[in-house]
């Protein structure tokens, strides 16, 4: 339910993978912020235009390389249990680009978390996925499997009251400049648009339709200047991600949520 229609929100947890966990806003070394935070510090915001409001409770349970049933296993009966009135969940690149994607067995998944946390009272939101083939050309070979994704993602969100962000659908998620250097996640300018994305979503004060405005165009680089980028990206990225992947190994692995309690957030600037 909009925020216009109720109560501002008090106590908001998100669920989820590596972009919930903000991974490629870095604010210090191994240190990130992402659009979670982001959008907490949106709802903190229009908390304090309420006179004698508490600040916003903010917890975030997502963890890097999760795939969406170790989410559902994971984080979402401690989410139940902070008794939030919003609630974020996002997840599924993690079985997207693995071996084995079982479309049917995900959505379950997801479908259960969403309901869960609508159940308990929880406005819930969601993104869908933009396809990256501009930003990593390799992507155009899941392109099929995103698209039954992100369309299987909008049904279950209108079964179960959830709302959707359908970044998919606006040309400036595919722009390389809203990207980081592994071409998986989103860095600091594109996690700042999802944010505000959702805080348009939510109808909360001060929001607006400005984050899907696209960046003016630039030259497309030369064909030595692409080639050189390639080759460079496969080096610093790909490599080591099927290196890790082979050894059954997890960007996860000793990973722990960064934020895993509700905290009071104070608003920010």
């Amino acid at each position: 339910m909009p925020a216009s229609s109720r109560a501002v929100y008090a106590r908001y947890v998100a669920l989820g993978d590596s972009s919930t966990e903000g991974l490629d806003d870095e604010v210090a070394p191994g240190r990130y912020r992402g659009w979670a935070d982001r959008l907490a510090a949106h709802v903190a915001n229009a908390r304090a235009l309420s006179p004698g409001s508490e600040p916003l409770l903010y917890a975030n349970l997502a963890i890097r390389g999760r795939k969406t049933r170790q989410v559902r296993d994971e984080q979402l009966a401690p989410a139940l249990a902070m008794r939030p009135d919003l609630a974020t969940v996002f997840s599924g690149t993690n079985d997207i680009i693995r071996r084995g994607f079982a479309l049917d067995t995900v959505m379950d998944d997801i479908r259960f978390m969403q309901r869960a946390l609508r159940d308990a009272g929880a406005t819930v939101l969601t993104i869908t996925m933009p396809d990256l083939t501009e930003v990593m050309p390799l992507a155009g070979r899941m392109r099929s499997r995103l698209d039954e994704f992100n369309a299987a993602v909008r049904e279950v969100s209108r079964e179960t009251g959830t709302l959707v962000v359908d970044l998919a659908l606006h040309p400036f998620a595919v722009d390389p400049r809203f990207w980081s250097d592994d071409r998986l996640h989103a860095n600091t300018e594109g996690h700042t648009r999802i944010a505000a994305a959702l805080a348009h979503a939510l109808e909360l004060p001060g929001s607006s339709d400005a984050w899907s405005a696209p960046l003016p165009d630039l030259p497309r680089p030369g064909l030595m200047r692409r080639a050189s980028t390639e080759l460079k990206w496969t080096k610093d990225h790909l490599i080591p991600w099927l290196w890790r992947h082979a050894r059954g190994r997890s960007s996860g692995d000793g990973i722990t949520a960064k934020r895993p309690h509700l905290t009071p957030l104070p608003p920010h600037d």
